[in-house]
């Protein structure tokens, strides 16, 4: 009861002001109009004033391009886990490489790690359509090379690793630009909303992947699959050609191009950051989350299924592979249905405290049904952390950094992803997978703790009204 009462009650809303003294790009009126988006009217209760967009029921499907937007995006999230599915596959059956497969994941999240803060200066600079559409080309290009290999039978292991690393290209371009795309369509007041969603789409696409993906190659084969995914990516390629969002129309800045962004322009970037401790929490949050768990632990599933009794070939064993996708999406649908769960640093830190809690529990469950029960909260909370976690990143950033900003928060919360692989991988090899989850977990919400003790410490209550 005390963890409810702390979600709907959180004392700090996202709507206080910076404790620093004048903000550039971020004045007095700019932070008096997020708090009336984010809380309604100044009271003590946690709901927002009657009749705002905040308190509605999945309030960005509202939107009629939001909607459109957000049924083509499932489309190409969707072709992009085909991809996953048949190549992984075909390169597994190809090389038999445990390296190889190593490398897919380090291609996949070290451009993140790498070049997430220089391409969301980008999106800060350029036309967000013109980056989507040339993410969407790599993505395309991706699939017709591989199945152009398939098809002629020349697959080489250095064909599968720069295939592997335009696709992570791929990736880190169109992210910032896609968050930003977002936010144009939607504005602040329904961010919350369509953020949620659009991580809704994605664990979607993760389960449609293999079932259309495996259909494919049922039908039609690996290369001629592939050949048919491409046409999957167009209907959102050519959707962006309609659409007349930038990335920018919202922002005062929209207009005016956004000065280069160079190596010598990243610390003007961490002061920013420096500016609202909020900022800070959620970078240091979702970092901490991805180094020390990730989802590394799905790569270690078998081990899992094994402890638990059953082989990988067992239906059980894809029941736990899936049950993370279904919890987020459940905790997307419960945090779309729920509006009186305040969006703070705060509420998402303590999300997080129980996600790590729930995936330290995991390895030791006594049974099958234990386990996918914890791995569906799981993904619940985790969806609850990570969405609270972006929009705060995006609402508080100053609008000509707000693409640098998402980057930075990108490369914490997705480039760190690949030290997951030491974390729980390479230390469950020295003392089994078990442990290595269980103890990074434990580590998740020892971090998570320490943040909220300290923004307590460094942010008391607010005095209650007279």
């Amino acid at each position: 009861m005390g963890f409810v009462s702390y979600l709907i009650a959180a004392p700090r809303s996202l709507a206080a002001p910076r404790p620093a003294g004048p903000q550039p790009r971020d004045g007095p009126a700019a932070r008096a109009t997020c708090a009336r988006i984010i809380i309604g009217p100044v009271s003590r209760s946690p709901l927002p004033a009657p009749g705002s967009p905040p308190g509605t029921k999945f309030g960005a499907l509202q939107h009629r391009d939001y909607r459109r937007y957000f049924i083509l995006v499932l489309l190409s999230a969707t072709a992009d886990n085909i991809e996953h599915v048949i190549s992984y596959w075909v390169i597994f059956q190809a090389f038999h490489s445990p390296m190889l497969a190593g490398f897919a994941v380090i291609s996949h999240w070290v451009p993140f790690l790498l070049f997430s803060v220089y391409a969301g200066a980008l999106a800060d600079r350029f036309d967000c359509r013109k980056l989507i559409q040339i993410s969407q080309g790599l993505f395309a290009l991706a699939s017709l090379a591989w199945a152009v290999l398939f098809l002629t039978g020349t697959l080489r292991i250095w064909h599968a690793a720069v295939i592997l690393l335009i696709h992570g290209a791929a990736g880190v371009i169109g992210l910032p630009a896609s968050q930003l795309i977002v936010y144009d369509i939607v504005g602040p007041e329904r961010l919350p909303s369509a953020i949620r969603l659009n991580a809704t789409s994605r664990y979607l696409a993760i389960l449609l992947g293999p079932a259309v993906g495996g259909g494919l190659m049922l039908l039609l084969g690996p290369g001629l699959g592939l050949l048919v995914n491409i046409l999957i990516y167009a209907p959102f390629t050519l959707f962006l050609l309609r659409i007349p969002y930038t990335g920018h129309l919202r922002d005062a800045v929209g207009k005016r191009r956004t000065p280069r962004f160079g190596l010598a322009d990243i610390p003007r970037l961490l002061a920013e950051a420096r500016a609202d401790p909020r900022i800070i929490m959620m970078i240091v949050l979702g970092g901490t989350s991805s180094f020390l768990v990730g989802n590394a632990f799905q790569a270690q599933m078998p081990e899992y299924a094994h402890h638990l009794g059953a082989d990988e070939a067992g239906a059980w064993y894809s029941v736990l592979l899936a049950a993370n996708a279904v919890g987020a999406i459940v905790g997307a649908v419960l945090l779309e249905s729920a509006p009186f769960i305040r969006l703070s640093a705060r509420t998402a830190t303590a999300c997080a405290a129980v996600w790590g809690v729930l995936m330290a529990l995991f390895p030791s469950a006594p049974s099958y049904s234990a386990a996918v029960t914890l791995l569906v909260l799981a993904g619940t909370f985790n969806i609850a952390f990570t969405s609270m976690a972006q929009t705060i990143i995006q609402l508080l950033a100053p609008p000509p950094l707000r693409g640098s900003m998402v980057g930075l928060f990108n490369t914490s919360m997705l480039g760190l992803r690949a030290g997951s692989g030491v974390t729980v991988g390479m230390l469950g090899a020295l003392i089994g997978v078990q442990w290595s989850l269980t103890l990074s977990s434990a580590a998740v919400v020892l971090v998570a703790l320490g943040l909220l003790v300290a923004d307590l410490r460094a942010r008391p209550r607010p005095r209650p009204s007279a």
